[in-house]
């Protein structure tokens, strides 16, 4: 019974943390939508970048814009700045690893994209200066962090986003993060294409 009490325990504390999230991040989440819609109709794109886990979040956002999300539809502009194990390595290799998304925003960003940063803790370095690099760049910024949004919070403009998730646990975090990212792309699908 040991095994099957943590495993309700799991779900409990996971549907919690979504239930908090929810209440607090719809408005922030809608609007997200909204910058990213007007970025896209503005011929923009959506860089995205994140470490570990976050990284593969940043893979299933792009993904998902490029290919589909539920529905065929054509391709929508998206790059995946944590996916280029040559370039992060070289970067890292022969400047720091702290410089291996800043690096590449500053030689793919335009003003009016937008950068969506993805950081459990919000306290990544090479994280905090994507978003700086991107600022330099004229390009916005949606942050997705949790805790107490870390130094990443404070970067963020006023007319910025960020998706804080309410919880202190790193695994509760990046569920709502996955799920955040579902939402966006539901949303920037219904926008542009209407509901099905």
């Amino acid at each position: 019974m040991e095994l099957q009490d943590r495993i309700i325990a799991q779900f409990h504390t996971s549907i919690d943390v979504k239930v908090h999230a929810v209440e607090l991040l719809t408005p922030l989440i809608a609007h997200a939508s909204e910058m990213m819609l007007h970025c896209l109709l503005s011929e923009g794109k959506i860089l995205c970048c994140g470490n570990g886990r976050s990284a593969i979040d940043s893979q299933l956002f792009t993904t998902q814009l490029l290919n589909r999300f539920e529905r065929d539809r054509p391709g929508l502009p998206a790059m995946n700045l944590s996916a280029d194990a040559a370039t992060l390595t070289a970067i890292a290799s022969e400047f720091n690893y702290n410089d291996v998304y800043s690096k590449q925003i500053r030689a793919l960003g335009q003003p009016g994209d937008i950068l969506l940063a993805i950081s459990s803790s919000g306290r990544s370095a090479n994280i905090v200066q994507a978003i700086q690099a991107a600022h330099d760049r004229d390009m916005m910024v949606i942050a997705m962090t949790g805790t107490d949004g870390g130094d990443i919070s404070s970067l963020l403009r006023p007319e910025e986003v960020e998706l804080r998730v309410p919880s202190e646990m790193p695994v509760r975090i990046q569920e709502v993060h996955t799920l955040i990212i579902h939402c966006l792309c539901d949303l920037i699908d219904f926008q542009l294409f209407g509901g099905e």
